[in-house]
């Protein structure tokens, strides 16, 4: 898929907004990719995931045992994930906080992880995930995710495929510009503001 048939997906499921947007890293933007609903089209979501896993090295891919994503956003395309590379998909989850593995959930010592988000944009929740596959016993070997905000700039400690790279500006609370502090600030994201 090119990047203008990965937006037309994105825009045909109106899930590409414009306003004043707190994203879950506290930054601000007059850009915000709601995932969920992109995603809420199962053919879509299978769509993008095979687009996505294409995307992966031949060596990278053969070498997945099991993929992994942090709730709430990365489940779904987590568990598609799966289905394209043809293993099982499990996800972690923070009810204390911190990512930890549960429902049964478990790695075998060294199981070789995708771990698979669907925004990155400073890469927080993705390497704190990463910290729970290691802690769980897991060797993350790459991450993928269906958009890279960070406009390339982000280091996952491990090779990262992003299926669409975008460069909307991000702010920071404190800088933001004239016309976007005119607009009310929407927190759009499934994690809340501590």
């Amino acid at each position: 898929m090119t990047d203008e048939e990965i937006l037309a997906e994105f825009r045909a499921a109106h899930a590409l907004l414009e306003g004043h947007f707190i994203l879950s890293s506290g930054k601000r933007s007059a850009n915000y990719l709601q995932c969920a609903r992109v995603l809420m089209d199962p053919e879509r979501a299978g769509r993008l995931a095979r687009a996505l896993a294409q995307k992966l090295p031949r060596e990278i891919r053969s070498a997945i045992d099991i993929v992994v994503s942090p709730a709430m956003g990365g489940l779904i395309i987590g568990h598609e994930m799966g289905r394209a590379l043809g293993v099982e998909a499990v996800f972690v989850e923070r009810p204390e906080g911190v990512f930890e593995l549960r429902r049964g959930f478990e790695l075998k010592e060294g199981q070789r992880v995708l771990m698979v988000e669907d925004v990155v944009t400073t890469g927080l929740s993705s390497r704190q995930a990463m910290d729970a596959v290691r802690a769980a016993g897991g060797t993350v070997i790459a991450e993928a995710a269906l958009v890279d905000r960070s406009a390339g700039e982000v280091d996952m400690g491990v090779p990262f495929f992003p299926l669409v790279s975008l460069n909307f500006p991000v702010y920071d609370p404190e800088d933001i510009p004239p016309e976007l502090a005119a607009i009310e600030a929407v927190k759009p994201g499934s994690r809340k503001m501590s």
